[in-house]
């Protein structure tokens, strides 16, 4: 059997891989058009800041390496410009001496992956605008940065890559202006959550400009130009265009694959496209989102990883099939980590999911321990049938080992409130005896069992113009005098008893605190003294940054602009 794969790195490699440690016979070869066949290009942008020193540890695998371990022939600098399903072959373009020729195969799989977006604006072709995919794309960023020394740089776009090469330039000492088209950094996170990330980018100096729309670019003799919709323009030394990818797949379309949204290629669960004996992974495919099972495009090399597995093992005669996406990821940022599985609220909104959510401040590990550091978690569930779906988290420590927890459970199909159940692994160093996961847990199952009920930052407004509730603010008096949401009353919680008096206990009562424990407390002995409480999603922490980022934000974005 002869396979023949496009395109390498996590997909394609992985695919190679994997069908030799099950056919030792099989033939395969493997097209790549640029000169690596197997990279980290998750770590790109720290090789561009130096934290990555050595070139070389960019490279998995090279060709050499590849084939003597695996017997596979890896062609780099060979695209491939044509597919001929009735013929089983392809054609192949040698970019080095351009040689054309065609190649048969058994099997084919796609692996082109996806291309940064470059919109057509006035400008965009400037020698000093650079896209960040490839090990070509760093190794030029790189050198224009070792041989020009820019000062300045704007980055467009506030995802994945728009914020590592904004830390990396930064810590290079360029001054960098991020410049994000929606009202928030990370679209996999709410806006309240992506109100840490922003304040933490501000923190280290960048420039943070949301809501503003590039329109073009202007090379002057000392840099370039970079024109805002009702903004002033920004002057830079160099421009990074990081707004997205597009799925690779002229290929596919030229073939006559069917696609779907955004041009992705259609495939199965077992990685198959609409020809036969042609599959496609990574991230020009399009896959089912594992919580929505709606259609979905989610670029991550976990997916892509997984993807090329799948395909090796159905060509090779075992049944094997792709579960879908749920799209966990975690990003570091400057010395913050963020984390988000599953879906946000917005999506869930979006699909007509009927969600609930708590938010709580739990530390990384216990409080007696030196060094532990806050985070801060949201996580969603389904209303009446807490269904878990999904949770994002920013902190300092221990994110990542929660969100992972998170993300098992959602796969595994776990109720939100057996969260609290959940048995982990605890030591002073490392976490606390009721691990965050399980408070969240802990928290959900009172809300299950109508200990709790909550109200939420959107809550707000309309409850500071309601003259038929009490707000109470259960902080200590210093707490309260450095911050406090207007109209809101502050008797601490440690006091209430001896002064539950002074409420109405004809009207509901609305409580806050610094993270939402003693505020649940206050809500317990109200609620045995008749009251009907409501405790606060967060805490005044959570509350106070989300307040102070909308009003930076709000201060900060042209006239005419609505956010």
């Amino acid at each position: 059997m002869k396979i023949v794969i496009v395109g390498g790195v996590a997909g394609g490699a992985t695919a190679a891989a994997r069908i030799r440690r099950l056919d030792e016979k099989a033939e395969i070869v493997v097209f790549e058009r640029s000169g690596y066949i197997s990279y980290a290009n998750c770590g790109l942008p720290y090789y561009i800041g130096g934290t990555i020193e050595d070139e070389g540890d960019l490279t998995l695998q090279t060709p050499e390496s590849f084939y003597k371990r695996f017997r596979v022939g890896m062609n780099v600098y060979h695209e491939v410009t044509a597919i001929h399903p009735e013929k089983k072959t392809v054609t192949v373009k040698n970019l080095q001496n351009g040689e054309v020729f065609e190649e048969s195969y058994d099997k084919l799989i796609l692996s082109p992956g996806a291309k940064p977006v470059k919109p057509k604006f006035e400008g965009i072709d400037s020698d000093k605008i650079f896209t960040l995919r490839t090990v070509e794309d760093t190794l030029k960023i790189k050198k224009h940065i070792d041989e020009n020394h820019p000062k300045s740089a704007v980055i467009v776009g506030g995802g994945f890559i728009g914020i590592e090469v904004a830390e990396n330039l930064s810590e290079l000492g360029i001054d960098v202006t991020l410049v994000e088209a929606a009202d928030q950094l990370m679209a996999p996170f709410d806006r309240d959550m992506a109100s840490f990330i922003h304040s933490e980018v501000r923190k280290n100096g960048v420039n943070l400009m949301l809501g503003r729309f590039v329109e073009g670019f202007a090379n002057s003799e000392d840099g370039i130009d970079i024109k805002l919709k009702n903004s002033p323009t920004l002057h830079a030394d160099m421009v990074v265009m990081a707004i997205g990818v597009a799925p690779e797949t002229a290929l596919a379309k030229d073939a006559g694959l069917e696609l779907g949204i955004k041009g992705s290629i259609v495939v199965n669960d077992r990685m198959e496209t609409s020809v036969p004996d042609i599959y496609a992974v990574g991230d020009a495919v399009q896959v089912k989102n594992f919580v929505t099972d709606e259609n979905a495009l989610i670029s991550l090399a976990g997916p892509a990883n997984k993807q090329g597995r799948i395909a090796a093992d159905n060509i090779c005669g075992i049944e094997s099939r792709y579960g879908g996406s749920q799209g966990s990821s975690v990003i570091k940022i400057f010395d913050m980590t963020a984390a988000s599985t599953g879906i946000n609220e917005k999506t869930a909104k979006s699909v007509g999911i009927s969600c609930d959510k708590v938010i709580l401040s739990p530390m990384s590990h216990a409080g007696y321990y030196p060094g532990g550091k806050v985070m801060t978690m949201k996580v969603l569930f389904e209303k009446d049938t807490f269904r878990l779906l999904g949770a994002q988290i920013v902190g300092f420590d221990g994110v990542d080992k929660r969100i992972d927890v998170i993300a098992t459970a959602i796969r595994a199909g776990l109720k939100a409130y057996k969260l609290s159940e959940l048995d982990l692994a605890y030591a002073p160093p490392y976490s606390s005896a009721k691990d965050p996961v399980n408070m969240a847990g802990f928290i959900i199952e009172n809300i299950k069992n109508g200990i709790v009920k909550q109200w939420y930052y959107e809550d707000t407004e309309s409850l500071q113009k309601d003259d038929n509730v009490t707000r109470l603010d259960t902080r200590t008096p210093a707490e309260y005098s450095r911050g406090h949401v207007e109209g809101f009353i502050n008797i601490p919680v440690d006091e209430l008893r001896e002064r539950i008096s002074e409420l109405d206990s004809s009207k509901p009562v609305y409580v806050i605190c610094q993270s939402g424990l003693r505020s649940y407390i206050a809500t317990r002995i109200l609620t045995g003294n008749g009251f009907d409480c409501y405790n606060f999603a967060g805490g005044f922490r959570f509350y106070d940054a989300v307040y102070n980022d909308k009003a930076l934000n709000k201060k900060s974005t042209p006239c005419g602009m609505d956010n």
